[in-house]
């Protein structure tokens, strides 16, 4: 595994204006404006957090995991990464990072792969993609199915072995971890704090995050 570079915020909890649990399986849909500071923080250590972002003015205009990729020529996201969108614009930067790695390449969980990858009879469970959907069709923001697209699973280790396979890994984050990005234009966030249980991603335990926002610091 390549060297884990650790970033710290110097942004204060008690400062932020927006303050957040959010429960294991929940869905959350949020603006964060430009200059806005947004921070993802993993309660209780290796919770996987299902993650998109849009362009708050075209939601045609959304994170794309490609461009991001090849924007940075690495798969994994960490502190200086800039999250592109399809139309090549810049969303967020990460300005912090406790973590050191983020993954852009496993995708959500599903009824239809928890089948393929545990048994039938887990088709029932809950899943990051139903929580996705379900934000959406409560939205006033008009998002529906077409606007899914591969997402960000902030705290997930997936590594890539020799071969090209992907391999769900037990994470290397820890209760308190946290990551941290700069709004470079208005966006939506849209998250789910995965309820999957079946894979290392969430150490076989979902549990809480904390989402936190502040305002530009001010000029000068």
């Amino acid at each position: 595994m390549p060297t884990l570079v650790y970033t710290e915020s110097a942004l204060r909890t008690g400062d932020a204006v927006h303050d957040e649990i959010l429960p294991a399986g929940k869905g959350w849909l949020h603006p964060i404006k430009a200059g806005q500071y947004f921070r993802i923080l993993d309660l209780e250590g290796n919770q996987a957090v299902d993650t998109l972002f849009y362009n708050a003015a075209d939601a045609g205009d959304r994170y794309d995991a490609i461009n991001t990729i090849r924007a940075q020529g690495n798969i994994f996201l960490t502190t200086g990464t800039r999250l592109i969108s399809s139309e090549g614009n810049v969303l967020l930067t990460i300005t912090a990072d406790t973590c050191g790695r983020h993954d852009t390449l496993g995708g959500a969980c599903s009824a239809e792969s928890n089948t393929v990858r545990y048994a039938l009879e887990k088709r029932h469970m809950h899943s990051c993609r139903d929580s996705f959907l379900l934000r959406m069709a409560h939205s006033s923001e008009g998002l529906t199915k077409r606007d899914l697209a591969s997402n960000i699973n902030f705290f997930m280790n997936v590594p890539v072995t020799p071969k090209g396979e992907l391999t769900f890994a037990d994470g290397v984050s820890a209760p308190g971890k946290y990551v941290e990005m700069r709004a470079d234009m208005d966006v939506l966030c849209l998250i789910s704090n995965c309820p999957q249980l079946n894979n290392p991603c969430n150490a076989y335990n979902p549990t809480p995050i904390r989402l936190l926002i502040w305002d530009p610091p001010a000029a000068g």
